[in-house]
Parts: C-alpha cells; sequence; structure tokens
C-alpha cells in the first residue's frame, strides 16, 4: 500500500511539473516570437530623431519678450499681458502624418529626420530673420519608453528631457531582478511603421556602441527570465498540496495496515 501511495505521489507531482512546462515558458518570456525585420541602415546613433506623433515644446524668448510673442503663441493668457512676463502655460505642436509641424509666423517646418537639435537649429536661423538674437528651446513632451519582464518596476516611463539611455531607462525600472538575463535584453523598435529588434548583452561593455543604446520615442525593453526562474515557474504551485494530501493518505494507510495485521 505504501509503494503504491508513493508511486501515485510521485506520478503526480511529475505530470502537474510537465503540464506546466510549456505554459510556463511563454508566460515567462511572452514575446520571445517577436516578427524580425531588417534594421534600418538609417537609424541615428547619437540621438533621436523626431517621430510621427510627436509632441514638440517649443519656446522663443529674447531680450524684449514682446517681439517674441508672436512666435509664442498659446502661451499667454488675459491675465499675462505683460510684454515680459514669463509664461504660464506651455504650448505644443504635434507632428503629422507627413512629418511637419504648423508654427506661429514660420507655416509649416518640416522634422524629418531631424533631431530634436537640428530642428532647434534650423528655427533659430529662421527666427533670426525677424528677430536679433532669438533663444530657441524646443523638447519632447511626450517621450515615452516601455519597460518590461524581468525588472523591479516593469512600467511605461516619461523622459522629460526627451533624451535617455538603456541604463537610464532600466535604472526607471529599478533595475533587473536577480532573474533577469544580463545577456539577452531585447530591444523592439518601432520606426515609422517598421518593426526592429535587437538583442543587448550587457556584460559585454560595447554595448554603447549599438544604435539602441541611444533610446527612441516609443522603444520597448524586454528583460527575459534566467534559466532558474523558469525551473521554479515550471513547478505547480499545488505540489505543497498534492504532496500534504499523499502524506496523509500514507499515514492513513499506515493505520489500516496496522488495524489489518491486529
Amino acid at each position: 500500500m505504501k509503494r503504491l501511495i508513493g508511486i501515485l505521489l510521485f506520478l503526480a507531482v511529475l505530470q502537474s511539473c510537465t503540464a506546466r512546462k510549456d505554459e510556463k515558458q511563454s508566460e515567462l518570456n511572452y514575446l520571445q516570437n517577436v516578427k524580425q525585420t531588417v534594421t534600418q541602415a538609417a537609424l541615428d546613433n547619437a540621438a533621436s530623431t523626431i517621430q510621427k506623433g510627436d509632441q514638440l515644446v517649443i519656446f522663443v524668448s529674447a531680450k524684449n519678450m514682446e517681439v517674441v510673442r508672436p512666435f509664442n503663441q498659446g502661451y499667454y493668457t488675459a491675465q499675462n499681458t505683460a510684454p515680459n512676463a514669463a509664461p504660464n502655460v506651455e504650448r505644443s505642436y504635434l507632428v503629422d502624418s507627413e512629418g511637419n509641424i504648423d508654427f506661429p509666423i514660420l507655416g509649416k517646418i518640416s522634422t524629418t529626420g531631424k533631431t530634436v537639435e537640428a530642428l532647434k537649429s534650423e528655427m533659430h536661423e529662421l527666427i533670426s530673420k525677424y528677430v536679433k538674437e532669438p533663444v530657441v528651446t524646443v523638447r519632447l513632451a511626450n517621450f515615452k519608453v516601455t519597460v518590461l519582464g524581468e525588472v523591479t518596476r516593469p512600467n511605461q516611463y516619461t523622459i522629460p528631457e526627451g533624451q535617455a539611455t538603456l541604463l537610464h531607462a532600466l535604472g526607471l525600472a529599478g533595475d533587473l531582478t536577480i532573474y533577469g538575463k544580463r545577456d539577452d535584453i531585447l530591444m523592439v523598435r518601432n520606426v515609422n511603421g517598421v518593426i526592429t529588434e535587437e538583442r543587448i548583452n550587457l556584460l559585454d561593455a560595447n554595448f554603447i556602441n549599438s544604435p539602441y543604446f541611444q533610446l527612441k520615442q516609443g522603444d520597448v525593453i524586454y528583460v527575459s527570465a534566467n534559466p532558474t526562474k523558469e525551473k521554479a515557474a515550471r513547478l505547480d504551485p499545488n505540489t505543497g498540496t498534492y504532496i500534504a494530501i499523499a502524506g496523509t493518505l500514507i499515514g492513513l494507510a499506515g493505520i489500516f495496515i496496522t488495524i489489518f495485521k491486529n
């Protein structure tokens, strides 16, 4: 009787582990089958280029703020009419489906293939035709990246300054857990509708030379689980219950055997 119950217990645990193996493998690393496409040859390795749908906060200043006021439409309210008053409302400009923004006085300006710094320089040159020594400020209002998987705080993060590196994003997420694969960080990027991916090895210092080290708008970072986490996840959470029940059955069997012997 004891031998029979022992065999049944072994088979129950083996079945629970096997049944969950494939299921847990897919649950743990649910982005492992992301379709890989050819990486864009024109990826900018130094800074993020402006993308369609981005929101740009642009402000023009000068010694005489009244002179640049036409360029800052939307920054002032009825109560804020002093010539040199500081703006109290931010004005953002949406990059349309053609990669343009519609800016006061200057009209349509193309942002295609330009970094924030390049657009800032171009606008400074254009506004200088109207204003002496203008100061142009340009930043992304909706620069977001998503960090998933084996990190302390998986979430979507907004980068106020509009520039961030892979290490910056992992830091915002509280770094990798002890179960995260340091040598297999999956980066997924959408560049104007084209999905690309890259595997990053944080154990190799050369990863800073990757075009994915400097993040772009909408990047997704996924940290896969290491074998230790995978093995732990394959165990059925009810295994302890099965063992307890089996122990009870073995105890009862022992009692019955004793009774029958007597």
